[in-house]
């Protein structure tokens, strides 16, 4: 049987201001990417949604991003690799920090936003990022974006890695995602994506807006937390790729 990950990035409330519903999320998916307080997030809401996932028996990962709590680190920054590198290990080692205090520890990496957006096109800059975590931890995770530069960057380091696909994001012809705002970005409609990404899964490919297939590795599947239809798309998701003979599990 086929088995892949169900992810989603959460955590990302901050102080009263709530965003997403984290506690049905985390009844869904299999692995939390949780926001480090740089772009989304605080102590209270890692140590909060941090606690809830160990009591689901949700694999934790640490999600940094740049340090833009107004633009939600979705507008690009202009930092250099050895500043972007000490970010990702300050994330990562509050983290670790928060995971360990509520009796669970972070399995996972994943760059947030506009990092991530870089990253994706720049092998080099996803090389600094990666290779800044594994210094600290050299067993972590590395979570790419199937079939980018982020791939080869984690391939050439030799460290564990999974490669994600995007239930609610619209695919360009090169395995990169359509820019927000875009016509095709975001794909709201529940059964549709659960049908296109079940497909995916069992194709072994993306399939781009345009129907062109890239054949990848595919370990993970992301929704976005923050986006208010996120707990149905996710029900909707496992109930599809379930049906279809696909199993979930952490990766």
């Amino acid at each position: 049987m086929t088995t892949v990950d169900l992810n989603a990035d959460m955590g990302e409330s901050f102080g009263p201001w709530k965003m997403g519903d984290d506690t049905a999320l985390l009844d869904v998916i299999s692995s939390a990417n949780i926001a480090c307080g740089f772009h989304a997030g605080d102590p209270d809401v890692m140590a909060a949604t941090m606690a809830r996932a160990v009591a689901n028996d949700v694999g934790i990962g640490a999600h940094p991003g740049f340090p833009d709590l107004q633009g939600f680190g979705r507008r690009k920054m202009a930092m250099d690799h050895d500043a972007i590198a000490h970010m990702v290990q300050y994330q990562l080692g509050a983290a670790q920090a928060m995971a360990r205090a509520t009796g669970g520890h972070v399995r996972h990496l994943k760059l947030h936003g506009a990092l991530s957006n870089m990253a994706m096109v720049d092998g080099e800059l996803a090389r600094r990022a990666y290779d800044a975590a594994l210094t600290v931890d050299p067993d972590i995770i590395i979570m790419v974006l199937a079939a980018t530069p982020m791939q080869e960057a984690a391939e050439a380091l030799g460290c564990r890695m999974a490669c994600e696909i995007f239930a609610d994001r619209g695919y360009n012809d090169d395995g990169t995602l359509i820019q927000r705002g875009q016509p095709g970005a975001m794909i709201t409609d529940a059964e549709a994506a659960a049908e296109r990404i079940s497909e995916m899964v069992r194709e072994g490919a993306i399939i781009a807006s345009s129907g062109h297939r890239i054949e990848t590795r595919i370990d993970t599947i992301c929704l976005h937390g923050d986006e208010p239809s996120a707990v149905n798309a996710a029900r909707v998701l496992r109930t599809r790729l379930e049906a279809d003979g696909i199993s979930i599990s952490r990766f």
